[in-house]
Parts: structure tokens; C-alpha cells; sequence
């Protein structure tokens, strides 16, 4: 490349985002979080001198840095100031066990650690047993005062506070090299890793997933599309931020300077005032989070206001409730190897004609990739121990014949960290492979038939749980449910139906009749589970997960 044309390839990367948004727009509110109202100049400065406490304290080009905490500021802002430093951030799942933390801490080589200081207090002696992490940085509460070390030990543990204090920058304390201008939100290699996730782990061991500058970058604009994100957005956070990068959401929410507001629990009263005192116009969750909205005391009509859904496929009654309020669906697909979101639901002009109850059955499915996205494809199942370069077939786009939903591009994974067995493995016939089973329509649209472990086999049918877990809650008896499949001498596999029965239903003969002559209304009667049991509540993950695995050792063991 010419001197002349040197500058025309410049790297990508989301810390872009925070500077031009401080520059056009220093004086606005850039975050929430409880009593903090922190513009965006001051998230800028503060991003600036995190950076530099970090790399006064000895991080090192590409080193990981921890963050154990929920939805905060703190947690925001480490997104930028971390990869500002040339650190690689690691958000770490907050309900994780100690042992599940100091794990990820070791296999990503943790030095730092910043989090909440019930968090931190949980974990450390399984941590400092092993002799990983060297300093712990405590965040500030949700009402914004700073907990201090009960236990000062050396410098251990410190402040959020005391932490900054070390990266100020006055005139005279060095060279050049230590001052603001010394921290450009440029990067030069746009696909070095700006964050690792971990998975769930719910099969074996959590795989880091690596993201790169380039990558979260395309994902943020192409999420800021998707959602209509505007300067006048006001996002709201109840997706946990360690998730995905948060789904990217929050270097979206910077790309167009929106507002963000943090929320360190999902409480649908909290919810719901901030609603109404922030206005609040976009926020993300699981059905379940949508479910814990709609089903609040303080519930009511509103406009304007959009919901991105996503982590299971949400029951048409799930859409058609938040429809109900006001509350626009936008039902997107992904997994922490796409950054997120990756495929979205697009809704067709034609849609609006239709009632709820249809147009929720249309937004039901997953859809079609976003704008920076390849298109995904639905391809037959191949084994995971196949040649690489084994060639990938589509199936018909004929809205039954199921397949396995893999993807390609920019906004897929680098790599699994430090794994390149699993890594090649994902990527037979050169597309990533998601494990997610699914139809192509004829419009293209792609929908969700299952997770290929969780597909039930009885009989030699194949079935799909999610199809009939939605013929089961749209019975009015019941609030939530998961089906698994369980041994059978006869069938090989039979159905069961864990649910948990709406408010005020009692345990009867009569319901359980009722939803199975329901459920034969809506499907096969080889797909309706005759094996019911009610418990209080689903084991779910963080994001709102059915953790079927424990369903499926509990149904083990009470054989």
C-alpha cells in the first residue's frame, strides 16, 4: 500500500465509538446507574484512567483482566477502558460457584480482578488457595458508595477508587508516554481479541470464546440497526453485561450515544419505574425476563418502548402478552460464538394487518441474519469427527425438513481460547456449527426446532421439546415449562413435562387432563407428554436458560 493511501484501510474497533460520542456529545448522559449520572466526557476521562492505573499496575499487551460483578457502571466502562489499555476483558457469570470462577481465572490467566465485594469475599479463598489472581478491585455499590477492604492485606484488595487514584494523570508526572494522548481509541491489528466469554459449561468444561476489535465493532452496528438504536435511545440493562459482551449492546448503545441505564437485579416493579421515570425506549432478556415484566403488579400500557428476546425461543403467548402492553418484540437468534444477536426476526410491512395472536406466531421465529452478518444456513447434520473439508448440504427451504443452523463471517468467534481441537471442530466445511436445530420457510426465515441434545427421539419419531413446551404454556393453567426426554423400555424415550402452574391452580386430575386434551388440539398425539410433574420454579442459567441437564439428573436419579 502507497503512503498516499495508507490511511484508507484504518483498523475497526468499538473503542471509536466512546470518542467521537464524548466529542459530539461530552455534555449528555452516557449512563445510570443508581444515583450516577456520568455524561460522556466524564466516561471518556474516566476509560483514560483506568487505562493508565492498569497499565501503571503491569498489564501487558493482550493480558486478560476479570470482572466479577453485575450490571454496573464499572462494568461498562470496562469494556472500553480494558481493551483502551490493550488488556482483554473477561466478564465472568455472576452465579457461578467458586471453584466454576477460579477455573475461568486460571485458564485465562487472571491477574486483576475487579468486582462487587460480595462477589469477590465468595470466591477469593478458592482463589488465593490456588495462588491465581494478585490484585482484587472492588466496585462501588448500586447506591454508589465505595465498600472498603475488610481485611486489608498488603494492597491485596483495594478500592475502585484508590485504583483510579493511581492512573490520574498531572502535569509532571512523567513522559509523554503516560498522558492522555497516549491512549488513542485506535487499535493497530482490528482483529486482535478485545474480550474473551466463557460458555455455560453445561456439558463439560466452560470454552472462551474470543471476540475481536473487528468483530465487536460490525456486531454493535449492526445490532444498532436492528434495534432503530437513535441518540435519543435510553437503553435499558436487564441482560446481564458478563453475557456476550452483554450482546454487544453496550458498545452499541455507544455507536449511536445513547443513554444506558444499569440495572444490578431484574425486579419487574424496578423495572417498571424506570420505565416510567427514565423513559426508557429498548432493553433486552430472555422470555423469562419478558414474563417477569409483564406479569408485575405495576404492568401497564405504554408506547414507544421495544424488546429484544432472545436465549430461548419465546412461546407466541410470550409475544402476544408484551404485544398486549404496547411492548414491541424484536426476536433475535444467536450464541456466545456470534457475538450475540446474529439473526433477527425482520417483520414484514404485511404483518401489521394481522391479529396478535398471528403476527406473534410470525416473530415466534428466529428469522434471517442481521446487516452485517453472512446469511446462515440450515444444513444436514454431520458428524462432529468429520473431515474437515467435508462438503455442507443445505435442506429444502420447506419449513419442515429440520437441519442444523450454521453461520460464517464477521461476526463469528475467532477462536476458542486456548482450545483448537474444539475449535476445529466447530468449524467442519469451513461454517461454524451451533448445535441448534432447525427448518428453513420459504421466505427464508429460519426457525429454532430444538438443540440437537435435546431433541427427544421416541418410537423412532424425532421431537421436538420446544414445539411441544409451546403447546404446553399456552394452556392458561400454566406459567412455565421444560420437556425433556426420559429412558422408556417401550418407546426408548418418553416425554416429560416439569411445570410450574399458574397463580391460583391447584394440582388436579382435571388440569392435567385438560392440558393434554389442549395440547392434542395443537399437535401430534405421539408429541403430548402423559408424564407431568409440578415444581415451584425452572433451574434456569443467568440468561434465562432452561438447564435441562439438571432436569434430565434429577429424572436419572429417581428412577
Amino acid at each position: 500500500m502507497t503512503t498516499s493511501t495508507a490511511g484508507l484501510n484504518a483498523a475497526l474497533t468499538p473503542l471509536r465509538f466512546l470518542e467521537r460520542s464524548a466529542t459530539v456529545h461530552p455534555e449528555r448522559i452516557a449512563c445510570i446507574d443508581g444515583p450516577r449520572r456520568i455524561t460522556f466526557a466524564a466516561f471518556r476521562q474516566d476509560a483514560v484512567t483506568l487505562a493508565r492505573a492498569l497499565r501503571r499496575n503491569g498489564l501487558r499487551d493482550g493480558e486478560r483482566v476479570g470482572m466479577l460483578a453485575s450490571n454496573s457502571y464499572e462494568a461498562l466502562l470496562a469494556q472500553f477502558a480494558v481493551p483502551l489499555a490493550g488488556g482483554v476483558l473477561v466478564a465472568i457469570n455472576t452465579r457461578l460457584a467458586p471453584a466454576e470462577v477460579r477455573y475461568i481465572c486460571d485458564h485465562a490467566g487472571i491477574r486483576t480482578l475487579f468486582g462487587e465485594q460480595d462477589l469477590i469475599l465468595a470466591s477469593r479463598r478458592t482463589l488465593d488457595s490456588a495462588d491465581l489472581v494478585e490484585t482484587y478491585v472492588l466496585i462501588p455499590n448500586g447506591d454508589g458508595t465505595q465498600p472498603q477492604p475488610k481485611h486489608p492485606d498488603s494492597g491485596t484488595v483495594t478500592t475502585m477508587d484508590a485504583y483510579l487514584a493511581g492512573g490520574e494523570w498531572r502535569d509532571g508526572d512523567g513522559d509523554d508516554k503516560d498522558s492522555d494522548a497516549s491512549f488513542p481509541f485506535s487499535v493497530a491489528d482490528e482483529n486482535a481479541a478485545i474480550a474473551i466469554n466463557y460458555t455455560s459449561g453445561t456439558t463439560g468444561r466452560p470454552k472462551g470464546v474470543v471476540y475481536t476489535h473487528r468483530g465487536a465493532y460490525l456486531a454493535a452496528l449492526g445490532l444498532s440497526v436492528t434495534y432503530s438504536f437513535t441518540l435519543d435511545t435510553v437503553y435499558l440493562w436487564t441482560l446481564p453485561m458478563f453475557h456476550c459482551s452483554g450482546w454487544c449492546s453496550g458498545w452499541a448503545s455507544m455507536a449511536t450515544s445513547s443513554t444506558q441505564i444499569a440495572l444490578r437485579a431484574v425486579r419487574g416493579p424496578e423495572i417498571w419505574r424506570l420505565i416510567d421515570e427514565e423513559s426508557v425506549s429498548f432493553l433486552c432478556g430472555a422470555p423469562a425476563v419478558l414474563n417477569t415484566i409483564v406479569g408485575a403488579e405495576e404492568a401497564h400500557q405504554v408506547t414507544g418502548i421495544s424488546i429484544a428476546t432472545a436465549g430461548a425461543p419465546p412461546a407466541p403467548t410470550t409475544i402476544a402478552a408484551c404485544e398486549n402492553l404496547g411492548l414491541d418484540i424484536v426476536h433475535v437468534y444467536g450464541l456466545t460464538e456470534t457475538y450475540g444477536p446474529i439473526v433477527s426476526c425482520a417483520a414484514q410491512p404485511d404483518w401489521a394487518a394481522l391479529s396478535v395472536e398471528d403476527r406473534a406466531t410470525l416473530k415466534a421465529r428466529q428469522g434471517l441474519a442481521i446487516v452485517t452478518s453472512e446469511e446462515v444456513r440450515v444444513v444436514e447434520q454431520v458428524d462432529r469427527h468429520a473431515d474437515p473439508d467435508t462438503v455442507l448440504v443445505d435442506v429444502p427451504a420447506d419449513g419442515e425438513t429440520m437441519g442444523e443452523v450454521v453461520m460464517r463471517g464477521n461476526l463469528v468467534m475467532k477462536e476458542y481460547f486456548h482450545n483448537p481441537d474444539a475449535t476445529a471442530e466447530a468449524f467442519i466445511g469451513g461454517w461454524f456449527h451451533s448445535g441448534d436445530l432447525a427448518v428453513q420457510h420459504p421466505d427464508g426465515y429460519i426457525q429454532i426446532l430444538d438443540r440437537a441434545k435435546d431433541v427427544v427421539i421416541s418410537g423412532g419419531e424425532n421431537i421436538s421439546t420446544i414445539e411441544v413446551e409451546q403447546a404446553i404454556i399456552s394452556h392458561p393453567a400454566i406459567a412455565d415449562v421444560a420437556v425433556i426426554g426420559v429412558p422408556d423400555e417401550k418407546w426408548g424415550e418418553k416425554l416429560r413435562a416439569y411445570v410450574v402452574l399458574a397463580p391460583e391452580t391447584d394440582a388436579t386430575a382435571e388440569v392435567e387432563g385438560s392440558v393434554v386434551d389442549h395440547c392434542r388440539s395443537l399437535i401430534a398425539g405421539y408429541k403430548v407428554p402423559r408424564d407431568y410433574r409440578i415444581i415451584e420454579e425452572l433451574p434456569r442459567t443467568s440468561t434465562g436458560k432452561v438447564r435441562k441437564n439438571v432436569l434430565r439428573d434429577e429424572a436419572v436419579q429417581g428412577e
